[in-house]
């Protein structure tokens, strides 16, 4: 994939690596000292791939946000067919960067740390949640077949007739 979206004439050098979303920010000054217009490239390693869902949510906040994909691309963020990695390709304008680590942020993490902890919880643990919600979703159920039947079940009210005394 990475060769495939550099254009000819240039290539990838990698210049670190991090092992979370906090780390990336490490990176923030180097992209701060690269001239205007430079041609940036991230690449992510994923346990697995996220879903392209996800993955478009993320392109859509980069765009979003003002983020410049490289000339004649259209996307920010790229999915590996082969392998979970994701590249992300932007031209500096400004420093994006801290701007997409947010992103990344507020739009991977949440599921991932719910992943996470889901797989940490015991099983007696994780069988109540799964009780609770479908306790949750059938009481639900049944207060909407309430409020519908409801009107059905309401007793007639008598017409009044024009004349009558009341």
């Amino acid at each position: 994939m990475p060769n495939g979206l550099i254009p000819p004439g240039y290539r990838a050098v990698l210049i670190g690596s991090a092992t979370s979303v906090e780390d990336l920010s490490a990176f923030a000054p180097m992209e701060e000292g690269a001239a205007e217009g430079s041609l940036m490239l991230m690449e992510l390693d994923f346990a697995e791939l996220p879903s392209p869902e996800t993955l478009g949510e993320v392109n859509q906040a980069c765009l979003d946000a003002g983020v410049l994909p490289w000339p004649g691309y259209e996307h920010v963020v790229y999915a590996d067919a082969a392998k979970p990695t994701v590249y992300l390709a932007w031209q500096k304008a400004i420093a994006w960067l801290p701007i997409i680590i947010g992103i990344l942020a507020t739009v991977l993490l949440p599921p991932l740390i719910g992943s996470v902890i889901w797989m940490l919880l015991p099983e007696p643990v994780k069988e109540l949640i799964s009780g609770l919600i479908g306790m949750g979703m059938m009481m639900l159920v049944m207060w909407l077949m309430m409020s519908l039947i409801k009107p059905l079940t309401a007793p007639e009210r008598p017409r009044r007739v024009e004349g009558a005394r009341t």
